[in-house]
């Protein structure tokens, strides 16, 4: 078992370190054929810490694991907005004064809604994952679309700057294309034995697989988002910060879950719907009431984080209290 743990252990580490120089390539590569860093940003960029959790669905569905896969979807997104944002409102409050980001919050709770209600009958069909993927590219279009058109801009301006840091500059295409296949290789064979360990581990422990997939898996996966939220507000990038958790959920609960609907079809654990999908829509509703001000912009503040944070560890009890 310690070598199983220790196999887990750096796979999550790889898993991570992969999805960074994926993104690294292909968002280099883009750029070196022209396509302007708002449009990378917005898509690529911003799709890029969620490869992590894209991968781990492919492998867990190829095996057979669904609940695996699906419990990473949900998993992540109660981590992306419980342990993610409330670590970092704790660090420091966020800010939340962009057109952008306001219009992306009701999408994110509208994508969750999905999501729940295409696992309403216990089962992901091949006509699901089909949709999910179909409303995916619609959504990232139309984001991109909302951030070029509809905004001011001054704040287009701004928003390109910051994204701009983002993208490497002066790397050379076949240094780029190097890195987008290493990274992508190395994706896909990390997940394997992240999937192959985290099985034995539950079998060992008596863990179901869908509670390895909402906790152990989903808490590595959203290692990504955590550090770039955190590095976003020490550099005082408080909307990338939030935008990244907030198109992270976004892709996970439309093109991730989309995923094992088009590889394994078929029967799911009914509490990935009766407990855990619920408590993914509360927390987004929570979410978004703490980001939304009624008058003007304002933050989350450390309370709120606090009180984030503290529903994760609550969710962690619940899951391996017994309810698993």
């Amino acid at each position: 078992m310690l070598e199983q743990s220790l196999i887990l252990l750096v796979s999550l580490t790889l898993l991570v370190w992969s999805a960074d120089k994926f993104v690294y390539g292909a968002a280099a590569l883009a750029r070196n054929l022209g396509l302007s860093p708002l449009i990378i940003g917005l898509t690529i960029v911003a799709m890029g810490s969620s490869a992590p959790e894209m991968m781990v669905a492919g492998s867990a569905s190829v095996a057979g694991k669904v609940d695996t896969a699906i419990g990473n979807v949900i998993g992540s997104n109660i981590t992306n907005i419980t342990l993610v944002l409330g670590l970092t409102a704790l660090f420091k409050p966020l800010l939340v004064g962009s057109q952008t980001i306001r219009r992306e919050l009701p999408i994110i709770l509208l994508t969750s809604a999905i999501a729940v209600a295409f696992l309403a009958d216990y089962t992901l069909a091949l006509w699901e994952g089909i949709t999910l993927a179909i409303l995916f590219f619609i959504t990232i279009g139309y984001l991109a679309y909302s951030s070029i058109h509809k905004t001011p801009l001054n704040q287009i301006d701004r928003l390109e700057d910051d994204l701009s840091d983002d993208v490497p500059e002066g790397v050379s295409t076949g240094k780029s294309i190097f890195w987008l296949i290493a990274g992508l290789t190395l994706l896909l064979i990390s997940s394997n034995y992240l999937v192959d360990s985290a099985v034995v581990i539950a079998k060992y422990f008596g863990i179901s697989d869908l509670v390895i997939g909402l906790t152990i898996i989903a808490i590595g996966t959203s290692l990504p988002e955590l550090a770039a939220s955190i590095t976003g507000v020490m550099k005082g990038e408080d909307d990338l910060a939030l935008g990244n958790i907030v198109g992270s959920n976004i892709f996970n609960a439309l093109a991730v879950l989309a995923i094992p609907g088009i590889l394994a079809p078929g029967a799911i654990d009914p509490a990935a719907l009766t407990r855990d999908g619920l408590i993914m829509i509360g927390v987004t509703i929570m979410l978004i009431a703490m980001a939304i001000g009624i008058k003007g912009p304002r933050s989350i503040n450390r309370v709120e984080g606090g009180i984030l944070f503290a529903c994760f560890i609550g969710y962690q009890y619940m899951l391996f209290g017994g309810a698993s």
